[in-house]
């Protein structure tokens, strides 16, 4: 009977020990599959996370830098809009370069000149290469961006010919129609800011949203500005 039992008891004892052994490599694959599903949470938080920067976090930025330049641009104007004569060949980059109206599309953002990565930052910003509003002859061009940085642009596929979009200067205010609104390849879209013998208006930006595959055109004609 001693005998027996330690027969058993050994065999009892190797059952054991094939069963912990067993176990083991189910608990390291578990071990793996939920430090995996930890990764994969934290990926998708991350993501989240700069997705929401992206599409809302951005616009803090936008919406102090505006606040400064409404404010310089109020400064520039309170003893009315000076001379188109005296204004400078080129206009400093980075400042307050005007005031873009579209009332269509709920548009009234302050322009600033350039459209570097970080000028577009604080809002549409004018192509320095192109004409001036106050210009006789020539294309103002300005860019804007369609899905982050407060998104200016985010609605221009709206607009239709006829639509009014206005510019306000420190050298007056100038009033332009719309007449095309178009999709072109972004390769060689700078074509649309070929200066022009009449005074003339682009805005530009990515399209379709969340993608720069492309770019939506939208040209208008000088008018009589408004009153």
């Amino acid at each position: 009977m001693f005998g027996m039992t330690q027969v058993e008891d050994r065999s009892e004892a190797a059952a054991w020990s094939g069963t912990a052994g067993g176990r083991e490599p189910r608990r390291g694959w578990r071990t793996v599959v939920h430090w995996f599903g930890m990764g994969c949470l934290m990926l998708a938080a991350g993501f989240a996370g700069y997705i929401a920067w992206s599409l809302w976090g951005t616009g803090l930025h936008t919406a102090a830098a505006q606040e400064e330049l409404r404010g310089a641009f109020t400064e520039q104007l309170s003893e009315g809009p000076d001379d188109p004569s005296t204004a400078p060949e080129v206009v400093p980059l980075g400042g307050a370069y005007g005031q873009l109206l579209i009332p269509s599309i709920d548009v009234n953002f302050m322009v600033v000149q350039g459209t570097g990565y970080e000028d577009l930052k604080d809002g549409p910003g004018h192509y320095p290469d192109t004409a001036d509003p106050w210009d006789d002859t020539g294309r103002v061009g300005i860019a804007g961006h369609r899905t982050t940085y407060q998104a200016p642009f985010f609605d221009l596929e709206q607009l239709r010919a006829g639509d009014e979009i206005t510019l306000r200067t420190r050298y007056g205010t100038y009033a332009y129609e719309v007449d095309r609104v178009f999709v072109i390849p972004s390769a060689g879209s700078g074509r649309v800011l070929v200066q022009t013998p009449r005074p003339t208006l682009v805005l530009t930006t990515c399209n379709p949203r969340y993608s720069s595959a492309e770019r939506l055109i939208v040209t208008g004609r000088r008018v009589e500005a408004p009153a």
